[in-house]
């Protein structure tokens, strides 16, 4: 399949393709309802099927990024955020002012009742496509994603989209999982992951198929050296990634110059 940007090498995938999805609009119809229905159970699976480990995942991410998020004018956009895990891990290391965005409504319902709810910070909330951004260009100062992008119907039209609504001297980080080069680890983490993540997702959540989806969207995602390319083909510089977790997840970070 042929990336729609025209520096852009061919890859295995342009983007999140669901199971019967046949366009980019079929995709993004599916993984909204996809999400929206398991909005209820996502935090508890999230910390379940993690080993917890998704908390520290965020939080690292935060540290990261620590240099922004200290600054009282810089603006933050924690794009696919699902019920704002990232989003107050973001906020709590303000000042900054932070807003997270997503797609599916139900998902937004809980983000924003978590952050009312004393979660030891405060992030605004808006409900919107990450391929058809509500906001100006040259917005904000860091744009995040954590575990959203994936989702995206087109990952060169988020990229771009991302590199618009930066800053010049922006930042973008993109939290995803990957798959670890480790022999032994590698097969443990596909066993794990194929085999067992969507029976103990789907008796959680009521929903199989949204947990078989998320092993086949991992394993259809860019791998680290073709994420760094598209980021450059979007307009990007200098990409970077740094692997976590025996490799199982990768941090994707890059500037727009």
């Amino acid at each position: 399949m042929t990336a729609t940007h025209p520096e852009a090498p061919a890859y295995r995938s342009a983007g999140a393709r669901p199971e019967g999805a046949a366009s980019e609009r079929e995709a993004a119809a599916r993984v909204r309802e996809m999400f929206g229905g398991i909005a209820p159970r996502y935090d508890l699976l999230n910390h379940v099927l993690s080993l917890n480990l998704d908390r520290a995942w965020r939080r690292r991410v935060a540290r990261r990024f620590s240099n922004v998020l200290a600054r009282a004018d810089a603006r933050v956009l924690d794009l696919c955020c699902g019920t704002g895990d990232l989003t107050l891990a973001l906020a709590r290391r303000g000042p900054a002012r932070v807003i997270g965005s997503d797609f599916a409504h139900p998902m937004l319902l809980s983000a924003r009742r978590k952050s009312g709810a004393g979660a030891g910070a405060a992030a605004n909330y808006v409900e919107a496509d990450a391929l058809h951004l509500p906001f100006a260009d040259g917005t904000f100062d860091l744009v995040t994603a954590a575990f959203g992008f994936r989702n995206l119907g087109n990952y060169d039209c988020g990229l771009r989209e991302i590199h618009r609504v930066l800053k010049p001297g922006g930042q973008v980080g993109i939290l995803e999982f990957a798959e670890p080069k480790s022999a032994l680890f590698g097969s443990l983490y596909r066993f794990y992951f194929t085999r067992m993540l969507p029976v103990i997702g789907g008796m959680i959540s009521g929903s199989r198929a949204a947990y078989t989806y998320l092993p086949a969207s991992v394993g259809k995602f860019p791998s680290p050296e073709e994420l760094a390319a598209r980021m450059s083909a979007a307009g990007f510089v200098k990409p970077s990634c740094e692997l976590w977790t025996g490799g199982s997840v990768a941090l994707h970070s890059a500037t727009k110059q």
